[in-house]
């Protein structure tokens, strides 16, 4: 391997703001601390948090926005750089990674991470209908698989047949120096203030995630209009996607809109989980929902939806915060009610540690690169 061939690539379409590619950049930064050399393989070097990645990591725009178009340019990246392992995540990145070494006939190890629960996709998204079928025929073609969790690896056991054995589960890398520090900002939204004054605020409730159908916003609008009914309280929902018209009008339609705030996409969620009152998840489904950690690396109490997967480990059957059932707004408006009230459940950092990035490192490592640790990473 040449002196500019990277040790370890990543490959994604892009960076959008997901939390996918969100924690491929915190790997990025793990990998590097390491004294690992990182190629970031792009279908298109474009996205939110293309800024956020580390400087010592290596750019590769393949100029290809289609996803197919990415096939043989990724192919002939692997030809040319034969980099010691790759790792992709998302569909149709997992596809494309898997038939371009096979193109490319290189000995490159193959790592893919599914991120969600691929039977719920299947069922709900239009767009990734097909995604479980594929997993099915081409994940054993990867050398390894790894689950964000433990649900989607049971998950995938179901809708690949594979032997749990090829499965591996590493936590999600979520919890960051930078994470703490940048809940640390200033805001100047005018329903949050500094923590100090926060006794005398309105209590705000928070949700983050992409405004679709997998994330149930319309769920939390409805049992916030429930609070509502029996004290003054405001709502920030942060992210955006195709449903957010009808969020509005839903908030409308329930006399809630002046209490609902649709911030659309926030380069700093960690300030605004900080000094919220109470984060909130909906979900229908997640495979390890990050913005769950986030909200408690930052002390901020939560409720979650008992949604597949992710939150029952995250909260550790709800030990940690308070899990209702899904699309049951009643339960969600008595669990916000409940941590309003001052019954907030504390979570030690012993527990967090799990979900930190220097946990999530030491475990890609091994799966990634076997034989190769941390200790040995720092002579490269």
């Amino acid at each position: 391997m040449s002196n500019s061939s990277s040790q370890i690539a990543i490959y994604l379409r892009l960076l959008s703001g997901g939390g996918a590619e969100r924690m491929m950049v915190n790997l990025m930064q793990g990998f590097v601390d390491q004294g690992l050399s990182v190629d970031l393989v792009l279908n298109k070097a474009d996205g939110p948090y293309l800024n956020l990645v580390p400087p010592q990591v290596r750019i590769i725009d393949l100029h290809a926005p289609r996803m197919l178009q990415g096939l043989p340019k990724l192919a002939g990246y692997l030809r040319r750089e034969r980099p010691a392992a790759m790792l992709t995540t998302l569909h149709y990145n997992i596809e494309i990674a898997i038939w371009a070494k096979r193109l490319a006939g290189v000995n490159t190890r193959l790592s893919v991470r599914e991120a969600n629960t691929l039977s719920s996709q299947s069922k709900y998204c239009k767009t990734d209908q097909w995604s479980g079928r594929l997993a099915r025929w081409f994940y054993p073609w990867a050398d390894e698989v790894i689950a964000v969790s433990h649900g989607v690896a049971d998950d995938l056991l179901q809708v690949t047949g594979m032997p749990a054995d090829r499965i591996k589960v590493v936590y999600n890398p979520v919890i960051t120096p930078s994470l703490i520090e940048n809940s640390k900002a200033d805001l100047d939204h005018p329903w949050l203030v500094n923590q100090a004054n926060q006794n005398q605020a309105t209590p705000v409730v928070l949700g983050v995630g992409r405004l679709s159908e997998q994330k149930d916003f319309s769920t939390l609008i409805k049992a916030f209009a429930q609070v509502r009914q029996h004290r003054a309280a405001h709502l920030l929902i942060l992210g955006v996607g195709p449903e957010r018209q009808a969020l509005s009008g839903l908030a409308a339609s329930l006399g809630v809109k002046a209490d609902v705030d649709f911030l659309g996409f926030v380069n700093n969620p960690h300030a605004y989980m900080k000094q919220s009152d109470v984060f909130v998840l909906s979900s229908k489904w997640e495979g390890l929902p990050n913005v769950l950690i986030e909200a408690m690396a930052v002390g901020t109490p939560v409720v979650s939806t008992n949604c597949p997967s992710g939150a029952a480990e995250i909260l550790a059957k709800g030990k940690y915060g308070e899990l209702v059932e899904i699309g049951d707004s009643q339960a969600m408006a008595i669990a916000i009610e409940k941590v309003l009230d001052g019954n907030v459940r504390s979570v030690g950092a012993d527990w967090l540690r799990q979900f930190t990035l220097k946990a999530a490192v030491e475990n890609y490592l091994p799966v990634l690169w076997p034989g190769l640790n941390p200790a040995i990473a720092r002579h490269f």
